[in-house]
């Protein structure tokens, strides 16, 4: 039953990529198919980092109705962007060279998500809930901070920052697509090689340290990949935050499994899926007259919100 059910899941992700990449294909067919697979590649990357990354998460909170971003990365992200457009002006900013600001945005994400992450598991993973709230107000902190300094932008300024804060799909450097592909793949391997750590760990600390499973460093070294998943995936295209709720969610309805070596790559597909037929329904059908991550915003707080009342109700 599983195995046909990821069957379907894998065909639906391969009929996205064949209708993203063939779908109104002109000459010259070379150079066309050349950027589509580059932007395939990213929407995969991106879309399977995110998933499996909320999936990995919710079990570390025991809480499905949360995704990383809770814990502030996209607020960081936004606030960075402000500051730098703030600091540079709009030419300054765009005059930066995009490798190393998407090094530098990747570093500062990962130090920060690290730093909380340690201060806050000094007396044990029983802090995940101190550690989640404390994350809750610092993005607070850091979306009030970036709409104040908005205010002060020029109307030129405050659209380069409002269209730098949006994830964008279009434009994928490829130095910065190499760098984030090896790191993102990377994390999704060890990510699957400590399912079955993560199995133990969905019981609750108690069980799993009764069963022999050192639930700290594994609560750690599972918050640790989510951070690299989440931060390069950030700064590569920008923060997607529902996203992850979406292809989380899907995977647990869909399996109806615990085992994370079935949940992860299940979570990691949808979320492929999702970007890739959402991107070539935007690009072939709609003409990019809108963004793609807004409606996936959109979709994911609806799923929110329906899970918050599903749960009420029952």
């Amino acid at each position: 039953m599983v195995e046909r059910r990821f069957l379907i899941i894998g065909a639906f992700l391969l009929l996205a990529i064949g209708l993203f990449l063939l779908w109104n294909l002109r000459a010259p067919y070379g150079f066309i198919l050349s950027l589509r697979v580059e932007k395939l590649v990213a929407l995969v990357l991106v879309g399977a980092a995110t998933g499996a990354a909320t999936l990995i998460f919710q079990t570390v909170a025991a809480n499905r109705l949360l995704t990383p971003g809770i814990v502030g990365f996209d607020a960081l992200f936004v606030f960075m962007q402000t500051a730098l457009v703030m600091t540079l002006g709009g030419v300054g900013f765009s005059a930066l060279p995009g490798t190393a600001k998407f090094l530098a945005e990747t570093a500062c994400l990962m130090v920060a998500a690290l730093t909380l992450f340690g201060i806050l598991f000094r007396k044990g993973a029983q802090d995940v809930v101190r550690m989640i709230l404390t994350g809750v107000i610092l993005g607070v902190l850091l979306r009030g901070l970036a709409g104040f300094a908005q205010r002060l932008l020029e109307p030129s300024e405050f659209a380069v920052v409002q269209q730098a804060s949006i994830a964008n799909f279009n434009v994928v450097d490829e130095t910065q697509f190499g760098i984030a592909a090896v790191a993102l793949g990377l994390a999704l391997v060890a990510a699957w090689r400590m399912a079955p750590a993560l199995d133990v760990a969905a019981l609750g600390r108690d069980k799993a340290r009764t069963l022999g499973l050192s639930h700290d460093r594994i609560v750690f070294g599972a918050l640790a990949v989510v951070a690299v998943l989440v931060s390069v995936s950030t700064a590569l295209v920008g923060p997607v935050t529902f996203l992850g709720l979406l292809a989380a969610s899907l995977a647990h309805a869909a399996l109806a499994d615990h085992r994370h070596r079935v949940l992860i790559p299940a979570a990691a597909l949808i979320g492929a899926a999702i970007l890739v037929a959402g991107q070539a329904v935007f690009e072939r059908m709609l003409g990019l007259q809108s963004a793609l991550a807004i409606v996936v915003e959109f979709a994911g707080g609806i799923l929110f919100l329906a899970l918050v009342f599903w749960r009420r109700a029952s």
